[in-house]
């Protein structure tokens, strides 16, 4: 997950008495200013609006035709359409547009992205094609991300998502899929699986995030999550403060690893950077705790097999109370611990990503503790 909007020294969780006393000074500090900013914003853009209104309506009179004059029409010329950048296809579900990445053929392997990035992240780094040498693979956009719109009808919670993506899935003809779920993703793969809405060849959980705890960056972006002050938030911030944002954020996800050449030249940093997917990745943010205090207590009754990955090194997810405690808590999984490796395992553990997923796709496939 991409924090563009934490500080990165208030990224792990936050434990003693001052350190809460001065998160709590930086939300009330943030909702204020945020509040008092995009009102005036608000005011000085109405009146902007009505001068304008005004401007129009008076040069409007003075162009119109005397009364005898006959008016010709003629049919307005479409505006030029921006050429389609989306590497995938569309499917329209319950009024969202999803769109998803369909590539090879045989046994499915679904793949479920993060916060902040995007179904064609795992086509950069690789993932796709070489998974798509033997199995169908469906990259899906979560709702707000990459090319899916995000209608405001209601709370993308994971929840939500996973009853999304398990009608996408009807749509496209899926059955038994292996679900590979990275970061924030997991949270969604877990859904499907807990809530039984389908049934599932089994888990690959990547740098996941399975239980609630004390994050900055969840609290900060409860306050953004508000609709009305998120918006006016994103759109008071200048288009190169949130490619520097971006570019720190990247650098930080990344760790202790560089950021590849190949994502710094393929990944659609405009895209990542719209206001439609900033909001998306602030709500998912804020909803996170609630997601795994949902999640949690339905752990150990998963009864299919679960393969966790999680690097030793991941500056985004405690190691010991994310992984290793799912690993202690699912029967039959397994936990494979990459020495060395941040967060962003797709990248820079891909042959483990691959070797995990391939032992799960075995006819003789059967969860055991490793």
């Amino acid at each position: 997950m991409f924090p563009f909007f934490t500080a990165k020294g208030l990224t792990k969780g936050l434990t003693t008495k001052r350190a809460r006393q001065a998160n709590r000074r930086a939300v009330k500090f943030l909702t204020d200013t945020t509040m008092a900013t995009a009102k005036a914003t608000a005011k000085a853009t109405a009146k902007t609006a009505a001068q304008a209104t005004r401007r129009l309506a008076r040069e409007a009179t003075a162009s119109l035709p005397a009364p005898a004059t006959k008016l010709r029409t003629s049919r307005p010329r479409s505006a030029p359409q921006p050429a389609a950048t989306a590497p995938g296809q569309f499917l329209v579900q319950d009024s969202v547009r999803v769109h998803v990445m369909v590539r090879g053929r045989g046994r499915p392997v679904v793949l479920i992205h993060g916060n902040g990035t995007m179904a064609q992240d795992f086509e950069i780094c690789g993932l796709i094609d070489r998974l798509a040498e033997r199995y169908r693979v469906i990259a899906i956009d979560r709702p707000g991300f990459g090319h899916s719109t995000r209608p405001r009808y209601c709370t993308w919670t994971a929840q939500v998502q996973a009853r999304l993506v398990h009608r996408v899935l009807e749509q496209l003809g899926v059955e038994k899929p292996l679900v590979v779920g990275h970061s924030w993703g997991t949270l969604v793969a877990l859904a499907l699986a807990t809530d039984g809405l389908r049934e599932l060849r089994g888990l690959v959980l990547l740098a996941g995030y399975y239980y609630p705890s004390r994050r900055a960056d969840v609290m900060l972006s409860k306050v953004l999550a508000n609709p009305w002050l998120g918006d006016a938030a994103r759109a008071m911030v200048p288009k190169g403060l949130t490619r520097s944002m971006a570019a720190q954020s990247f650098r930080h996800v990344f760790q202790p690893q560089s950021v590849p050449v190949r994502f710094t030249r393929q990944f659609p940093v405009e895209i990542a950077m719209g206001n439609t997917q900033l909001r998306a990745s602030t709500e998912d943010a804020a909803t996170m705790n609630a997601a795994a205090t949902l999640l949690h207590r339905r752990y150990p009754d998963l009864a299919l097999p679960v393969s966790i990955l999680a690097g030793d090194a991941d500056a985004l997810v405690d190691l010991d109370e994310q992984a290793r405690r799912l690993y202690a808590e699912v029967p039959g999984s397994t936990l494979k611990v990459l020495s060395g490796q941040g967060h962003m395992l797709q990248y820079g553990a891909r042959a483990a990503v691959v070797r995990a997923i391939d032992a799960l796709m075995l006819p003789s496939s059967r969860a055991g503790r490793s």
